[in-house]
């Protein structure tokens, strides 16, 4: 049986990643910090993922097990070494924390087998694999790097599956959406696995899913935020916020149909099935969570700041998401740390001091200017 060593053991890593490599057919050696977790799937050996649907399915995810990535580099080392694929569904901000346990292990990996291996980070952030792969590199000789060419093979991907807060009884058991993509760049014949689809040029399938997945589902959670709705799907089925975020993700599907050449029938289908996704009340997904991290969000290559200075460079309507953007500057949550301090920077500093700093706009700049009048006009709005 082929193995799997995947970075990141939670709902996200064994509710979608970790699942379909599973029902593919092989060993999944989950590599993460979390005692709890790692212990269970010793354990245990196998888990079950849910969908929150009606009626409900079940599926046992087996042929499991876990590693403590601090405790036992060894055995890691040894399962890199062994694997035909590795994988990170871990937050982009913790690639850089991994890199050196990978690199060690691929360094090893090379000295003795030119089998071939293939690299995925599946996270919410673009080219997080060759993100990944310069933190990698830089722990390796360049000698190292170069004999790695032809042996492993770094992929970048997109990921769409919504996984929300759990409440299950059993530590390893997940809630999933039933819906899921998974979208890997290879120009290679990499082995079969349920689920992934592979392409040769992925930025139109990124872009389509970050800046209509992941935009709508902030922007919903901001404007849920000022509206005091505690849900997703609460928030979406009023009927003037849904208004709201449709308006805003039209205006990002202007800008990826222009740039793209999507089929406008075709994406207009795309974002309402995306808003079905949302509005579903199984899921139950807190509007705190998926709001969490705004300086995050608000970076200029993320899922608000990027479309709306793409529309804007591509003569399109920007309105909506300059809105949205004010929405997020006003997301003041005391229990989410980026929260607190974006909220401590407006004050101290002023707004224009993170449009500049955080987002890098130019204040001069018609997009600033927008994002301003929405923010100023918010504060005597009532959603």
């Amino acid at each position: 049986m082929q193995k799997v060593v995947h970075f990141g053991a939670g709902n996200i890593g064994r509710g979608f990643i970790g699942a379909l490599f599973s029902e593919s057919g092989y060993e999944v050696i989950f590599v993460d910090i979390a005692d709890d977790i790692i212990n269970a799937l010793n354990i245990e050996g196998q888990y079950n993922v849910y969908t929150a649907s009606e009626p409900q399915e079940m599926m046992t995810i087996q042929n499991v097990s876990g590693l403590n990535s601090l405790k036992s580099e060894d055995k890691v080392i040894k399962a890199i070494k062994e694997a035909k694929f590795i994988t990170t569904a871990i937050g982009p901000s913790i690639l850089p924390h991994i890199a050196p346990l990978i690199a060690k292990g691929l360094s090893e990996r090379i000295k003795e087998t030119k089998e071939k291996v293939y690299v995925i980070a599946c996270e919410n952030q673009i080219s997080a694999t060759d993100i990944l792969k310069s933190y990698i590199d830089k722990q390796l000789d360049p000698s190292v790097v170069n004999e790695m060419i032809g042996s492993v093979y770094f992929l970048n991907s997109a990921v769409d599956r919504i996984v929300p807060i759990q409440h299950n009884k059993e530590i390893l058991d997940v809630l999933v959406e039933s819906y899921h993509e998974w979208v890997v760049e290879s120009a290679e014949n990499i082995p079969k696995v349920a689920g992934m689809k592979i392409v040769p040029n992925l930025a139109p399938y990124i872009e389509r899913k970050l800046f209509t997945v992941n935009t709508g589902h902030a922007v919903s959670a901001y404007f849920g935020f000022l509206s005091g709705k505690s849900t997703i799907d609460e928030t979406l089925n009023d009927p003037a916020i849904y208004k709201m975020v449709k308006e805003t993700v039209e205006e990002t599907g202007n800008y990826l149909i222009k740039r793209y050449k999507f089929d406008p029938s075709e994406h207009k289908a795309y974002i309402e099935k995306i808003l079905q996704r949302f509005q579903n009340t199984y899921l139950k997904d807190d509007v705190k969570r998926v709001g969490r991290s705004p300086i995050r969000k608000l970076g200029p290559e993320d899922r608000l700041i990027k479309p709306a200075k793409e529309a804007q460079k591509w003569g399109l309507p920007y309105t909506c998401l300059a809105n949205s953007i004010a929405a997020c500057l006003r997301f003041d949550v005391s229990t989410d740390k980026e929260s607190v301090e974006l909220q401590r920077l407006i004050r101290d500093e002023g707004i224009d001091y993170v449009l500049k700093t955080i987002c890098q706009l130019d204040l001069e700049d018609d997009l600033a200017k927008e994002i301003i009048k929405h923010y100023k006009k918010q504060s005597s709005v009532t959603f």
